[in-house]
């Protein structure tokens, strides 16, 4: 085994301290001998050649954050793999975008997909020497600093520049080491790192590879991040078919995305648009007679700003990604970053179809349940009696409650006083999709509560595919999808009921009487009698086939079908068929008048 003798050790290391200090005072004579013997010409050579020489070796430093003084840089790796947000899009089984799941809401474009026009407006505003510099442009360094001493501020940073700040987030993401606590050398610190990123992006990129890296990350603000999200947010175009006066908008717009806004500040953005367009009259790409007719139109908007919630099948993009959650987790992607295409069964179409089915049979049942109850409160009992407090009871699971009870502690009668306080609210209206209106909580807790609700789900039976999917009346009213709550089925669950039957030997042929029958039960731990009634209330002693049952959903009938299979048959066959929900084996059951909620 051998030693470790420290003495050694530290005797080497000071016998190398020494040799390296005797180099550097010798280099140091050398060079002021050198110095002062040489001409005044020579002089400045020299000084010129040492300041380079000190700047190179301080942007290595910088580069390989030299005893933790600086904080750490983009590696070559981040550059060679760029990571920025993209939208993840949901198609339809017929190949049409229906919704997207993002953060930031962008979908990148190539190179060639992005106009010429687009491309000549950007760089003739942004970097008119963008073809000439390697990331920094000197020139534009030395025209700032010129411009600073005599108090006329002005940006230097080049498109490269800008994307390394816009991808890489140099100035926020990346520290700026020791030096950077410093008063004045944070933001030294901070543009050394964007010069050195910006030329190792020019060693590694070409210059159409980084304005079509730059133009789909940059931000144009309205959550629109990237060219084609911007285009199709301002001007429901793409970049391919933008035209000089739009691109001249969106480039100005990202001098200050809030200050030139077209649509928040459209004075200063007309101005800032002209400017642009100068510019590139200034630069010959536009004629005098091109510049004076684009300057004179106004800016024409066609804005439609989007969010998660915008497109189709609102209720069936929410469960593709509650249920894509576990798949993202095992395999460490994220639906709002990774730009993943999610392809799904559901038809465009049949969707459509299937949301305006809902929408009009849904304003009949809710037509008729409100000329059924007219001014009376249908929150009622099995006794047809008002149950007490009900409105109250779901006032204290609303946020507003919570937020005044946190604000209010042990001061019931000042929250029942702003629960009651009339104010500015949205509520859903089938004419008009919301309604603006002043009300107070506990009114518009009143006035949702009467509204009806459905669930609509159309699976092809061959496959299992899910063709089409509504949860609820309206997804911005009513967040809660009713396709997969767990509900009472009612009558539907007759399907189980007879399909228990034809299990057992029946046929949709056979016959039987509608008839009230009598089960005997036990109810409270006492001997009762059951006696289902159709929803007339009564029966009509007719004979009819399984098959006409059903599809008039007799309750008379599918109670004898299940007196004869028998209960715990029909539990298992809904078991069998996809029901996981534990159910009891009563007579009940054969009609779903049970207090349990299915599920499958």
């Amino acid at each position: 085994m051998v030693k470790f003798d420290s003495r050694t050790w530290v005797s080497r290391g000071i016998s190398v301290f020494h040799y390296l200090k005797s180099k550097c005072n010798a280099f140091w004579k050398w060079y002021k001998h050198l110095f002062h013997q040489a001409s005044w010409y020579k002089k400045g050579l020299v000084s010129l050649t040492t300041f380079i020489a000190l700047f190179l070796i301080y942007l290595i430093m910088v580069d390989v954050n030299f005893l933790w003084l600086f904080g750490k840089s983009p590696s070559l790796s981040s550059i060679h793999n760029p990571e920025q947000p993209i939208a993840s899009e949901l198609y339809s089984s017929d190949g049409k975008l229906i919704g997207k799941f993002f953060r930031e809401n962008r979908t990148p474009v190539k190179y060639e997909e992005i106009s010429p026009v687009l491309i000549k407006t950007l760089i003739n505003t942004e970097d008119e020497r963008f073809y000439q510099h390697f990331g920094i442009d000197f020139q534009g360094v030395f025209a700032a600093i010129k411009d600073m001493m005599r108090g006329e501020a002005r940006g230097a940073s080049t498109i490269t520049q800008q994307l390394v700040k816009n991808m890489f987030k140099v100035r926020s993401q990346y520290s700026t080491g020791l030096l950077g606590k410093l008063p004045g050398l944070k933001l030294l610190v901070m543009k050394s790192k964007e010069w050195i990123t910006a030329v190792k992006i020019e060693c590694f990129y070409s210059k159409e590879e980084i304005l079509t890296m730059y133009l789909n990350t940059v931000d144009f603000g309205s959550n629109a991040y990237g060219i084609k999200t911007a285009a199709s947010t301002y001007f429901h175009t793409t970049p391919q078919n933008i035209t000089y006066e739009q691109a001249a908008t969106l480039v100005g717009l990202l001098k200050a995305t809030t200050t030139y806004n077209p649509r928040l500040n459209p004075k200063n953005s007309l101005k800032r648009r002209n400017v642009v367009l100068e510019n590139l009259l200034q630069h010959k790409i536009l004629s005098r007679a091109e510049f004076d007719s684009l300057k004179q139109i106004p800016i024409q908007l066609n804005y439609n700003i989007e969010s998660n919630y915008n497109g189709e099948a609102l209720y069936f993009r929410e469960a593709v990604a509650n249920d894509l959650q576990k798949w993202c987790k095992e395999n460490d992607k994220d639906i709002y970053t990774d730009g993943l295409k999610i392809y799904t069964t559901v038809d465009s179409r049949m969707q459509k179809y299937a949301e305006a089915a809902v929408d009009k049979q849904m304003r009949i049942v809710q037509r008729n349940f409100d000329n059924h109850w007219g001014k009376q409160n249908p929150w009622r009992d099995r006794n047809h009696q008002e149950i007490p407090n009900f409105i109250e009871n779901l006032a204290k699971s609303t946020v507003s409650y919570k937020q005044l009870e946190q604000k209010f502690p042990n001061q019931p009668d000042s929250i029942q006083y702003y629960l009651n306080l009339p104010h500015r609210l949205k509520v859903f209206d089938y004419n008009l999709g919301s309604r603006d209106t002043t009300i107070s909580t506990m009114d518009s807790i009143r006035y949702m509560e009467r509204f009806m609700h459905t669930g609509f789900v159309a699976i092809e039976p061959q496959t299992g595919y899910v063709k089409a999917w509504v949860g609820d009346v309206n997804f911005n009213s009513w967040k809660y999808d009713k396709v997969i709550s767990k509900r009472q089925p009612g009558s539907t669950f007759k399907l189980f009921v007879y399909a228990a039957g034809m299990e057992a030997g029946m046929s949709p042929c056979d016959e039987r009487i509608d008839q009230s029958v009598v089960w005997d039960v036990i109810e409270d731990g006492k001997p009762a009698q059951w006696i289902p009634h159709n929803a007339n209330g009564g029966a009509t002693g007719d004979t009819m086939s399984l098959k006409c049952a059903f599809a008039q959903s007799v309750n008379t009938i599918a109670v004898q079908v299940a007196k004869e299979v028998g209960i715990p048959a029909i539990v298992r066959t809904a078991h069998a068929m996809g029901v996981k929900t534990p159910l009891e084996e009563t007579p009940a059951i054969s009609l779903e008048l049970l207090t349990s909620h299915c599920s499958n």
